[in-house]
């Protein structure tokens, strides 16, 4: 059974969400470890209280992406982790050669529109009421080192409304990224591992 670490920036659902399919079997994954980028991450208390330890790794304690991602890397390779679940993770991440195909992300858009950097959360949604699109979903794929670039492992689609509101289609994409991860990171496993 594969070990994997969740970093995330917020409050940790897309984290939790994977935590329970980890253990519910539906991704043959344990989760050893979460990294939160900020102290003020929503997710701390949620995952510690699930009995996942949590590290801190403030962006701020480091000189340039480089070293911080190293910093990142380390605390994953310390917990035994050979994966990494990118979950709401807002800071840049470089990756080195030993962690190329190992790290998931989950992205509130149909890729490649609407990513790239400052794309991520409301200002997703908010872009994409803006250009008018029909469709809105979101999308995991592998991270390389451009942000929201690497090679896509699945997507859901959702319609956009005449009467949306960013928060109204935040809460649409949401759901089907509370479906589409696990089911994403079950299918990596069996498939591209």
């Amino acid at each position: 059974m594969e070990r994997m670490a969740v970093f995330f920036s917020g409050t940790g659902g897309n984290a939790l969400n994977l935590l329970a399919a980890c253990r519910s079997g539906r991704v043959p994954a344990r989760v050893v470890l979460g990294v939160a980028s900020t102290a003020k991450a929503g997710g701390i208390p949620r995952l510690e209280a699930e009995g996942v330890p949590v590290r801190v790794a403030p962006r701020s304690a480091y000189p340039d992406d480089a070293g911080y991602s190293q910093a990142c890397y380390a605390l994953a390779e310390a917990a035994g982790a050979e994966l990494i679940a990118l979950c709401g993770w807002l800071k840049k991440l470089e990756v080195p050669s030993r962690w190329e195909g190992r790290i998931l992300n989950i992205h509130p858009g149909l890729l490649p529109a609407f990513g790239g950097a400052g794309m991520w959360g409301m200002h997703v949604h908010r872009a994409v009421l803006a250009a008018g699109a029909a469709q809105s979903g979101c999308t995991v794929h592998l991270v390389d080192n451009l942000y929201d670039h690497g090679r896509i492992l699945a997507q859901a689609q959702v319609p956009v409304l005449p009467s949306d509101t960013p928060e109204d289609l935040q809460k649409r994409v949401y759901e089907q990224e509370m479906r589409l991860y696990p089911e994403a990171l079950a299918d990596y496993l069996k498939t591209c591992r």
